[in-house]
C-alpha cells in the first residue's frame, strides 16, 4: 500500500523542547506536542517510562522553559495570552497537578532562570519596570527583590551559585560586538564585573560546576565561539579546543569533571565531551543537529535531543563509558527515511565573491521537467539554517517545489567576521546573498527561471518585503511575508526597551543613521513593487508588531492594489487574533499557516 504524504501528516510530526534533568538526575523532563499542542513530560531514564504531566496549563506558543525546585517536585513556568509574551510565572506540582500563580504583570515579560541553593527564592528576568533585569521572589511571601537597574538588557543565562554570588551576562555598551560576565550577591549588596576578555568580544556564561570551582564560559575573542573554563578561585581561563570550530558550552557533569560541548561545523551541531582537568575532548560523531543535551543517572548517561534530514527529531540516551546509543522515544510517525527528501549542502557564490552556505530540498524531479521554486530565509538576522528535519523544505518539496534556504550573511555558525557582515546594512549585502540564492536556482536545470518566489518568517519576513521593492527589478515572481518588518523605524518606535537595544546594536540611532534605516525599509521602496504578496501576521506579535504589515497593506491599497487571490496589483493579507510571533510549537497553528504558504506559491507561481 502506498504512503499518502500530506502537508497535514509531514506538519503533525511532534518536536521536543527544553529538555532538562531534575536536581537528582534521575527524571528528565521535557515540553512535547504528541497531543497537537504544548504539554510537560517527565521520562525515568532508568525504567524508560514516560507519563504526560499538564493537561492544557501550558501556552499554546512556547517561548520560554521552566525551572525544576530543589525539590524535585514543582516546576516554575510562564503562560502568555495568545502568543502576547507578557509572561506571567506559574508554580506547579507535578504529583498533585496544582498550579499556582506566582507573579500578575500583565504588561511584563517575565523569565524564570534559576532557583537559590536553599530552594526558597526563585531568580528571574523581567521588564515590569521597563528594561529587562534581574529578580528574586520569595516562594513563601511572595516578595519581589530587583537586583540589577540597568538601562540595558540583562540577557541569556543566569545561575545562583552555592557561594551567594549570582553569574549573568551583560553588556554596558552598545557595542554588538561586546558581551561580558558579571556577578551580584544574592542581597544585590555588590556586583562586578568578572569576565571581560576584550572590548571586541562576547563573553557569554553558560554555567557554574557542582563543586564551585568552575564557570563554563563563550567567547568570540579569537574570532570563533570558543569554550572556556574559568577559574573562581585563581580568575584564570583555561580554553577548551583548538579553536578551529565554533563550540558553545552546554552542561558539567554532576560530578564536575566533564563538560558537554556542542559544536557548530558546516551547519551540523554534534556533542564533544571534554575533560575537566585534562582538556581532552570525545567526541561522539552524531551527524545532523544534536542539541538540548543533560546528564542523568550519576553521570553514567547523556540524554539528547537528534534529527538530521531524513530523521524527525528523537530522544536519545548515550552510555559515556560503553559508547553505545540506545533511542528512548524515536520520531513519531509512521514514516521512515526513504519517504523524505534528501537535502543538499551547497555553497553559492554571492556578488562579491563570498561563498553563501545554503541547504536545498527538491521534489522526486522527472526527467526535462521544470519545477517552481523558493529561497526561504531564516529570521535572526543572527539564525542559522542546519542539516537537520526541515519540516518546512518536507512539505514544500513534496508539493512540488524546490527550496533554497540559504545561510546569509550575519547568520550564525561561520564564525564572527561573518556574523558582523551586516552591521548597519540591513537589506544591503544580506539582500544581495538572497538575489544571488535566486541567480543560483535559476542555473538549476530543473529549476523555472519564470517561477521562483521568496518567503520567510519575521527576519526573513522582512527579507520578503525587501526583496519585493529594493530588490524589486531581479524579476521575483511571488512573496510571502510572514510576521516580518516593513519599516525600521516605526518597527523601533513600537518595540519594547530589550528589543529596541537589539536594534541599536545593529543600526545605530536612526538620528545618526537615517539612511541606513530607510535603506533597511520596504516602505521607502514600495512604489518599486511588480508581483503579488501574501502577509500573514499574528494580531499580539511583541517582536514584530502586527502595524509592520498593515502599514504595507494599507500603502498597497493606497496605490491601487486590490485584496485578491488572483491577477495583477494584488496582494493577500491574514491576521490570526491568536496567535503573536508565530506559532509553530502547536501542530493546529502550524498546519493552517503551511496550508496558506502552500496554496498562496501554488496558485501565485
Amino acid at each position: 500500500m502506498v504512503k499518502e504524504i500530506t502537508l497535514e501528516k509531514l506538519a503533525s510530526i511532534p518536536s521536543y523542547s527544553f529538555i532538562s534533568a531534575n536536581n537528582e538526575g534521575n527524571k528528565i523532563s521535557f515540553y512535547w506536542n504528541k497531543t497537537k499542542r504544548q504539554e510537560f513530560y517527565i521520562l525515568d531514564p532508568e525504567t524508560l517510562e514516560y507519563n504526560q504531566i499538564t493537561d492544557g496549563e501550558l501556552p499554546k506558543a512556547i517561548r520560554a522553559g521552566y525551572i525544576w525546585l530543589k525539590d524535585d517536585v514543582h516546576i516554575t513556568y510562564t503562560r502568555d495570552v495568545d502568543g502576547d509574551e507578557q509572561h506571567n510565572i506559574y508554580l506547579f506540582n507535578t504529583e498533585t497537578k496544582e498550579s499556582i500563580q506566582l507573579t500578575d504583570t500583565p504588561k511584563a515579560q517575565e523569565y524564570p532562570i534559576d532557583v537559590s541553593p536553599d530552594g526558597k527564592k526563585l531568580l528571574f528576568l523581567s521588564n515590569r519596570h521597563d528594561q529587562l533585569n534581574l529578580f528574586t521572589l520569595d516562594l513563601d511571601t511572595k516578595d519581589v527583590l530587583q537586583l540589577t537597574a540597568f538601562d540595558k538588557p540583562v540577557w541569556g543565562n543566569a545561575q545562583w551559585s552555592e557561594n551567594g554570588w549570582i553569574y549573568f551576562n551583560y553588556n554596558e555598551t552598545y557595542n554588538i560586538k561586546n558581551t561580558d560576565v558579571w556577578a551580584i550577591r544574592e542581597d544585590g549588596s555588590d556586583i562586578k564585573k568578572l569576565v571581560n576578555v576584550s572590548d571586541d568580544s562576547n563573553d557569554a556564561f553558560e554555567q557554574v560546576s557542582k563543586d564551585g570551582k568552575y564557570l563554563s564560559i563563550a567567547s568570540d575573542n579569537t574570532g570563533i565561539e570558543t569554550t572556556g573554563l574559568y577559574n573562581l578561585e585563581t580568575n584564570e581561563i583555561k580554553w577548551l579546543g583548538e579553536g578551529k570550530f565554533e563550540e558553545s558550552p552546554s552542561k558539567f557533569s554532576n560530578d564536575s569533571k566533564k563538560l558537554i560541548v556542542l559544536r557548530n561545523k558546516e551547519a551540523e551541531i554534534t556533542p564533544i565531551i571534554y575533560d575537566v582537568e585534562t582538556g581532552e575532548a570525545k567526541e561522539l560523531g552524531f551527524k545532523g543537529l544534536t542539541n538540548n543535551t543533560t546528564w542523568c543517572l550519576d553521570n553514567q548517561y547523556l540524554i539528547f535531543m537528534r534529527m538530521d534530514p531524513e530523521t524527525p527529531v528523537v530522544l536519545g540516551r548515550y552510555d559515556i563509558e560503553t559508547d553505545e546509543e540506545k533511542i528512548l522515544i524515536p520520531s513519531q510517525t509512521d514514516l521512515e527515511a526513504d519517504d523524505f527528501y534528501k537535502e543538499q549542502y551547497i555553497k553559492y557564490p554571492s556578488f562579491d565573491g563570498r561563498e553563501i552556505a545554503a541547504t536545498v530540498y527538491t521534489p522526486k524531479l522527472e526527467p526535462g521537467k521544470k519545477y517552481p521554486a523558493l529561497v526561504n530565509v531564516h529570521g535572526g538576522p543572527t539564525g542559522q539554517y542546519f542539516r537537520m528535519f526541515d519540516m518546512f523544505s518536507q512539505v514544500f518539496a513534496h508539493e512540488g517545489f524546490v527550496i533554497l534556504n540559504p545561510n546569509i550573511r550575519g547568520s550564525t555558525g561561520y564564525g564572527k567576521e561573518f556574523m558582523e557582515l551586516n552591521l548597519k546594512d540591513w537589506g544591503g549585502g544580506d539582500g544581495k546573498d538572497v538575489v544571488w540564492a535566486k541567480r543560483y536556482l535559476e542555473k538549476l536545470d530543473y529549476v523555472d527561471p519564470d517561477k521562483i518566489g521568496v518567503f520567510g518568517g519575521s527576519y526573513g519576513g522582512f527579507m520578503t518585503f525587501i526583496q519585493l521593492t529594493k530588490y524589486a527589478d531581479e524579476g521575483w515572481n511571488a512573496g510571502s511575508a510572514w510576521i516580518g518588518i516593513s519599516d525600521l523605524k516605526t518597527m523601533f518606535d513600537k518595540s519594547k526597551p530589550h528589543f529596541q537595544f537589539v536594534l541599536l546594536q545593529h543600526l545605530g540611532t536612526y538620528e545618526e543613521n537615517k539612511e541606513v534605516y530607510q535603506n533597511g525599509s520596504a516602505m521607502h521602496f514600495i512604489e518599486n513593487i511588480k508581483v503579488p504578496i501574501q502577509m500573514i501576521h499574528g494580531v499580539n506579535d511583541p517582536r514584530c508588531p502586527v502595524e509592520e504589515s498593515r502599514q504595507f497593506r494599507d500603502k498597497l491599497i493606497e496605490m491601487g492594489w486590490k485584496e485578491e487571490s488572483e491577477g495583477d496589483k494584488t496582494y493577500e493579507y491574514i491576521e490570526f487574533a491568536d496567535e503573536g510571533h508565530g506559532a509553530y510549537s502547536d501542530i493546529g497553528m502550524r498546519i493552517r499557516t503551511f496550508k496558506l504558504f502552500v496554496d498562496f506559491f501554488k496558485r501565485r507561481l
